[in-house]
Parts: structure tokens; C-alpha cells; sequence
């Protein structure tokens, strides 16, 4: 079993809290020591109260499951000596109202374009397989209740 602690930390400071104009706000700082400002969303929390510079529970809910996938992926090359030169992802996620009434990311779409070099390279189905089973293996995927797709890009043919 492993354990993975984060801390975050939020200060009042002088602000108005009862009033509900304080700033949303705060610090993530994760075991290796990198720390990021927070904020709620804006689409949550309007301005000024959020910080929309900030990276919020949202974005970071999508950018997990989508290094999540990228790690596997690259572990899925590697082992099939594919050479990956590049790896971008324009995930995105939809916040709405779930089967139970809730607000919640009800989808997570991955948009992997991956890049190979050298002498083998993969197939379009190949690809297709080793994200197929990144999915699979992530363990952020196999935590979550949200639809999490993976649509691979491909470069157009010349």
C-alpha cells in the first residue's frame, strides 16, 4: 500500500468571511515539495473571489486522469520498444448535474496526439490498443465513478 499526501492552506487574513467576499484562494503543496496557488472555479465562484490564474479541484481533476493515462501509455511504449519523441493532451471535463441531482464531472475526455520516431513504429491500431489499455491500468481511472474517454488524435496523412 502506498500513501500520497498533499496540503493545502488557506488564510483569511483581513477579509470579510461572514460577508462571503473572501478569496478563494489558497496554496497545494504536494509531497515533493511543489507547491501551486488553488482557487475554486470561476464557473463556481465568480470573480473577484475566485483566481482564475489558479488551477481549481476541476482542472485538477482532469489533469490527473490525464497524466495518469500519458505515464501508462509511455510504459505501454516503451515496452513495445516504440520510441515516443512527444506527448499533448487537450483533455477536457463536463461539470453537471449527475443521475442523482449533483453537480459533478460527468465526463472526462482525453485527446492524446503522440509522436514516434526511429525505425518501428506503431501501427494506428497498436496506438489505439496501448491507450485502450493505459485506461485500463490508471489508477485514477479505476478510482472514479466519471465516464473517462480517451479519444487518441492523429496527425492528418500527407
Amino acid at each position: 500500500m502506498a500513501q500520497y499526501t498533499a496540503e493545502i492552506l488557506w488564510q483569511r487574513g483581513d477579509q470579510d468571511f461572514l460577508g462571503n467576499s473572501y478569496s478563494r484562494r489558497h496554496s497545494l503543496r504536494f509531497d515533493g515539495g511543489a507547491e501551486v496557488p488553488g482557487s475554486s472555479s470561476p464557473h463556481v465562484v465568480p470573480l473577484p473571489f475566485s483566481d482564475a490564474a489558479a488551477v481549481d479541484p476541476e482542472e485538477a481533476f482532469v489533469a490527473s486522469l490525464s497524466s495518469c493515462h500519458m505515464l501508462w501509455f509511455l510504459t505501454m511504449a516503451v515496452k513495445r520498444t516504440f520510441i515516443v519523441d512527444r506527448y499533448f493532451d487537450a483533455a477536457s471535463g463536463v461539470m453537471e448535474k449527475n443521475a442523482e441531482g449533483k453537480l459533478a464531472m460527468t465526463v472526462v475526455t482525453l485527446r492524446p496526439e503522440v509522436s514516434f520516431s526511429g525505425e518501428n513504429l506503431p501501427t494506428r491500431e497498436q496506438v489505439e490498443h496501448m491507450h485502450h489499455r493505459a485506461h485500463e491500468e490508471c489508477f485514477i481511472a479505476n478510482s472514479v465513478k466519471t465516464e473517462v474517454r480517451c479519444e487518441p488524435v492523429f496527425a492528418a496523412a500527407a
